[in-house]
């Protein structure tokens, strides 16, 4: 009945378009609840991490989507084992959809763990070539079933004044598997990773950034924006 993703090693174009159609999904479930996520930000007193993760959570949950009755673990807000379907074929989906919220200024990166991809961080960084495998697979094997790990980022962007905070544009970031590895991350000279804010010296875990224009280059689809203003009209990039 359904795809086995282990099948999936062979086919990149078929993960490319299972991560397409899945951050469509986060992208129109946010763009439906963009008018109360706006109110949220002003009205709530909650740290901003905290508003961002509710207002992803929410938005997905009115949504809705397939489920599969499984437990996912990670150090990642919204988790949901799950089934694509596509005319010719399903397949078992362990999607994780993470939230984060800066200052319009830090607008053009993304900072995430180890433990939220399945890639190999290929870098130059402090001037020396940095390769680390991340610690999310690129398939999670889960009660005798593999499931294809998708990790999409919903990054909430706003201005902080005298009135309280104000959200400018949310942006979405889809990180290719582990899979795609060498379409998009192949070598440290060929990357998008940027320093992430960790201090070495002091015994920090290890952090990454992900360059949002430079992943956008590599594929324009991976990064969606929908900047909130009064004219707003939202289309696929």
């Amino acid at each position: 009945m359904s795809l086995d993703p282990s099948d999936l090693t062979s086919n990149k174009g078929l993960v490319e378009n299972i991560e397409k159609a899945t951050l469509r999904l986060v992208v129109q479930a946010v763009y439906d609840f963009h008018e109360t996520a706006t109110d949220i930000f002003v009205g709530e007193k909650d740290l901003v991490a905290d508003i961002g993760e509710d207002i992803t959570r929410e938005a997905l949950d009115r949504l809705g989507t397939s489920t599969i009755p499984v437990r996912l673990f990670g150090k990642i807000d919204y988790k949901r084992a799950r089934y694509v379907f596509h005319p010719e074929y399903s397949v078992r989906q362990a999607l994780f959809v993470d939230s984060k919220a800066e200052k319009i200024g830090g607008k053009g990166t993304a900072t995430i763990q180890l433990a939220q991809t399945s890639m190999r961080v290929r870098q130059h960084r402090a001037g020396q070539s940095i390769d680390i495998q991340g610690a999310l697979p690129k398939l999670l094997e889960i009660q005798g079933s593999s499931f294809l790990t998708t990790t999409i980022f919903v990054k909430y962007n706003y201005n902080s004044g005298a009135g309280g905070n104000t959200l400018s544009s949310i942006t979405f970031v889809c990180l290719p598997n582990g899979m795609l590895q060498d379409d998009y991350n192949p070598s440290v000279h060929d990357s998008f990773w940027r320093a992430g804010r960790n201090a070495p010296t002091r015994g920090e875990t290890f952090r990454v950034r992900i360059g949002i224009k430079a992943l956008k280059q590599k594929a324009n689809w991976r990064v969606q924006e929908i900047t909130l203003n009064p004219e707003l009209v939202y289309s696929w990039d």
